[in-house]
């Protein structure tokens, strides 16, 4: 429940980010949204947890990880401005693959020859939304899969940090970090909103808080195999909103590719829900 909620959330959320990034710099959109999130959920975490949330002992892995996601947003912010909300959505839905290839490399996992035909055709479905050599090729496209891939590798990240580092404490460096990140965009460009923009910025860095915390604590208290694609009712919503905001039609490519990309995911949660061990009864 607690990712179906922050897919909710996040399509709403990308899709201010998307209407905003065609007037204002992504540096700013980004900034913006992310430091009110910031403000948001510190208001929440701060008076129960204090401080000591600041305390760990991975201050290296928190880094890491704050540079691969500030890398992760601002290219999914790109895609915004080339492609529909729907097809970078679809996109996105690639992460589990690269979420199994990067438990491969970081984790060790091993991996037998149906997984590695659903990383396959996953990707497969990738280059089909893409449509890659025809002249509806996006390269906002490229962006997306960039994003997508960053994405995997910080699902696994996060998923090895909850042995020692709690949600809050997982949310706070994040946003910490990313809001520092993206200031330092700033007095290279940035344009004063109006306050219908102002308005949207602020209530896009709720929404982000808000699903940032979802998504955080459902990987904190599940496998991340068995929760991510629970995240793929975000391409009905981004379909939805797509269509009502920019007028855009779900192509024939889109639908086939998505369908392909979540029977792979999907397939990948079903081979990962086998592993996990029932206890025994008494």
């Amino acid at each position: 429940m607690l990712m179906v909620g922050s897919g909710a959330v996040f399509t709403c959320s990308n899709a201010a980010t998307k209407w905003l990034v065609a007037t204002y710099p992504i540096g700013e959109v980004l900034f913006t949204r992310t430091l009110v999130s910031l403000i948001f959920l510190g208001a929440f975490i701060l008076p129960t947890a204090g401080l000591v949330v600041f305390r760990t002992r991975r201050i290296g892995a928190h880094l890491i990880r704050a540079g691969s996601q500030g890398a992760s947003q601002t290219m999914l912010a790109i895609a915004f401005t080339m492609m529909p909300l729907a097809g970078v959505t679809a996109i996105m839905f690639s992460s589990p693959i690269f979420t199994t290839l990067a438990s491969i490399y970081f984790l060790h996992e091993r991996v037998g020859a149906a997984r590695w035909a659903a990383l396959l055709i996953g990707f497969l479905g990738v280059l089909v939304i893409a449509a890659p050599g025809a002249d509806s090729f996006q390269v906002g496209a490229l962006f997306a899969l960039g994003n997508a891939i960053l994405f995997g590798t910080v699902v696994v990240g996060v998923r090895g940090m909850t042995a020692t580092e709690s949600t809050g404490t997982l949310i706070m460096y994040q946003l910490s970090l990313l809001t520092i990140v993206y200031a330092v965009t700033l007095p290279f460009a940035f344009i004063m909103p109006t306050g219908t923009d102002a308005l949207i910025m602020i209530v896009s860095g709720v929404g982000n808080g808000a699903a940032q915390y979802f998504w955080t604590r459902a990987i904190h208290l599940s496998p991340a195999s068995a929760v991510v694609p629970f995240q793929y009712i975000q391409l009905v919503w981004a379909m939805l909103i797509g269509f009502a905001v920019w007028g855009d039609m779900p192509t024939a490519a889109l639908l086939v590719g998505s369908a392909i990309v979540i029977c792979s995911g999907l397939f990948l949660f079903w081979r990962e829900s086998r592993k996990v061990p029932v206890a025994d009864a008494d």
